[in-house]
């Protein structure tokens, strides 16, 4: 390693002891020199993360080229050019490595300018800290413990609720057409404001997507906000134009102070015809991210804002497959270490987020990159002062319907499930949805294997509407049974019809099909913050029963799914440790996956067993788990 080359620097000392101790400090330092950045100097800590590259002599771009798109060559070229140093805390790093995909780091960085005796910039000094064990260990702190995050979100939680109550609460998930939103808060803590997004499907197949700003902050700006964004709705809901809507819009805004000058961009999209129609009434106008990677803003049409008493012209365009259209408020444009041509950089990097070329983040669709990665990458380098809103649209293939033939066998549920699972997770359907659509279709699915007798096959038949509303059939060809009345049978049906929008069932001589109708969405992100990593869990694949700690065998947990063909070995197993139901017995259930109305019957009977035994018997589940949802809908007491 060689920063200087013999020169003779007085008071310096030892310029080769002072080399060999730099190579051997425990942070990266790295040195470019010259306008092309050629890279002269690399200690070893640098050499570390960046394992099997050619570094000396090699220009920055080539040498960091991983980094392209996650703005640090950016910073690198910028000091140079300005000789201001440049500093960044905990700032999330993908690199190439040759033994993973993706090599997630965090880092505090400082990037100086090198300087010669006469004061010119000669180069570029790169110090930083790999702060990544940090950054996870308060990651893990904070999922941990929830009390800390309730601590931070007091000083603002009436404004946050506010929010989040007046946004809107899920966005559609339709067949041709992915839709996304993110929505960050303005840095002070008391700064409400008046931003809003939606997505609205029409009764024609078209879906009007509106992003929206009130002027100001507090309070009075969100509820101006709330009541525009309920009229525009309500008058979208009715099949107006986008003309019709924001006029009665205007006229709200005309009547009321804190809505006057508000400015709102609403463009409607036909996913299947790609024919777009917009109005930008004071607002800036949408960007549109082309399949092949290019971008271009789309013309203001001249709209005035709401309640200043002008007209709202609209303007046609058209959004090719795989084109993606992003809405936005001028908080993304207007922020304060921004550069000079903040809408020139917000389509450079909302291109490389929805390319997958900035953060790599797996199992992402370019919507939610560009509505998460967008607001990361923009604001982490250029603060932001106001409240952010982006809504995107990406036009996209349809999923096919799902057909699944099953024998009359209940061993063939499961594999139903997960199809039907990878299903959904295809259509982009959030997480209680899957939930819901798989147990109603699977409760549907064992009666109808009831029903067939064992004798005929039963066809589960799903498809996703213009609306946004998966309809789902199962249809046997058995004779159809009463239902009868048992003390621990026969909820199927009920739980159901609690779980979907809607549920018909239609006997005849030939058979009997059962119809669901469930609507799909999405949550928008509500942000406080960038590095919430995921957690990703893998569920067991068979149902699991384990002791609790304490070495007692009453005190058990089960893990994975409970239904038609495990419900009986968990009740036998469960009555054999709790001994026919004399001993006192602790139930823990929330790593259970799915529990089907067998296994609801399964409870019911071990409960029974402690009744008569007069011997306790504790369910736990956590709040939002599969078993407490379905705990709590059929009645069963759980410990909080």
């Amino acid at each position: 390693m060689s920063f200087v080359t013999g020169a003779n620097i007085p008071g310096a000392g030892d310029l080769d002891a002072m080399v060999s101790a730099v190579d051997q400090l425990p942070f990266i330092v790295i040195l470019f020199e010259g306008p092309e950045l050629l890279a002269v100097g690399a200690n070893a800590a640098t050499r570390a993360v960046l394992p099997g590259r050619e570094v000396i002599g090699r220009p920055c771009r080539d040498v960091l080229s991983d980094l392209a798109g996650q703005q640090f060559l950016d910073v690198f070229s910028e000091v140079y050019r300005t000789g201001e140093t440049v500093a960044g805390r905990q700032w999330r790093v993908h690199l190439d490595h040759p033994d993973q995909p993706v090599n997630e780091i965090f880092v505090t960085f400082t990037i100086m300018p090198w300087r010669s005796p006469d004061g010119s910039v000669r180069g570029v000094i790169g110090a930083a800290f790999d702060v990544t064990e940090m950054t996870r260990h308060r990651q893990e702190a904070e999922a941990e413990t929830a009390q800390l995050r309730r601590r931070y979100e007091q000083t603002r939680d009436v404004i946050t609720e506010l929010q989040r109550e007046l946004l809107p609460p899920g966005l559609p998930v339709l067949p041709r057409l992915q839709v996304a939103a993110s929505y960050l808060l303005a840095d002070a803590d008391t700064a409400a404001g008046g931003d809003w997004f939606d997505a609205v499907t029409r009764p024609d197949g078209r879906v009007a997507l509106v992003v929206g700003d009130v002027v100001g902050h507090g309070i009075t700006a969100s509820g101006a906000m709330g009541q525009l964004r309920a009229v525009l709705q309500e008058r979208l809901d009715s099949g107006a134009t986008a003309a019709e809507a924001l006029s009665a819009a205007d006229r709200f805004a005309a009547r009321v102070r804190t809505a006057h000058a508000t400015t709102v961009c609403l463009a409607e999209l036909d996913p299947a015809s790609g024919e777009l129609t917009y109005c930008t009434a004071g607002h800036p106008a949408p960007l549109v991210i082309g399949a092949d990677g290019s971008t271009r803003f789309l013309p203001v049409t001249g709209g005035a804002p709401l309640g200043t008493g002008g007209a709202f012209p609209v303007r046609q365009d058209h959004l090719d497959p795989g084109d993606l259209l992003l809405l936005y408020s001028d908080g993304i444009l207007e922020r304060p270490l921004g550069g000079s041509a903040p809408a020139t950089e917000l389509a450079r990097v909302a291109g490389d987020a929805a390319a997958g070329r900035a953060l790599r983040e797996a199992g992402t669709t370019a919507v939610e990159r560009v509505c998460g990665q967008t607001i990361e990458l923009l604001v982490r380098a250029g603060g932001h002062a106001d409240d952010i809103t982006l809504l995107a649209a990406q036009r996209v293939d349809a999923v096919p319907e799902l057909v699944i033939d099953l024998p009359a066998d209940p061993a063939t549920l499961r594999g139903a499930r997960a199809r039907l699972g990878a299903w959904l997770a295809e259509l982009g359907a959030a997480d209680n949805d899957v939930f819901v659509l798989q147990h109603a279709l699977g409760e549907l699915a064992t009666n109808a294997i009831e029903h067939a007798q064992g004798q005929h096959p039963i066809e589960v038949r799903a498809m996703l509407t213009p609306a946004g509303r998966v309809e789902a059939t199962v249809t046997d060809h058995g004779g159809w049974r009463t239902p009868e009345r048992q003390p621990i049978r026969g909820r199927g049906l009920a739980l159901t019809a609690q779980l979907v929008e809607s549920l018909r069932v239609e006997p005849g001589a030939n058979g009997t099909v059962a119809t669901v109708r469930h609507p799909l969405s999405r949550p928008a992100r509500l942000l406080t913050s960038f590095d919430d990593a995921p957690v990703v869990t893998t569920p067991p694949p068979d149902m699991a029963i384990s002791e609790l700690p304490g070495d007692n065998e009453a005190q058990v947990r089960v893990d994975g799914p409970v239904d038609m063909t495990s419900a009986e070995r968990m009740q036998v197993e469960l009555l054999r440790r709790s001994r026919g139901g004399t001993v006192p017995m602790t139930l823990d259930l929330t790593g259970v996956t799915h529990l089907a109305s067998a296994g609801v019957s399964a409870l019911y009977q071990i409960a029974e067993h402690h009744h008569d035994q007069k011997a306790t018997l504790t369910l736990i589940a956590s709040p939002g788990s599969p078993a407490r949802q379905i705990l709590d809908l059929v009645g069963l007491p759980v410990t909080p």
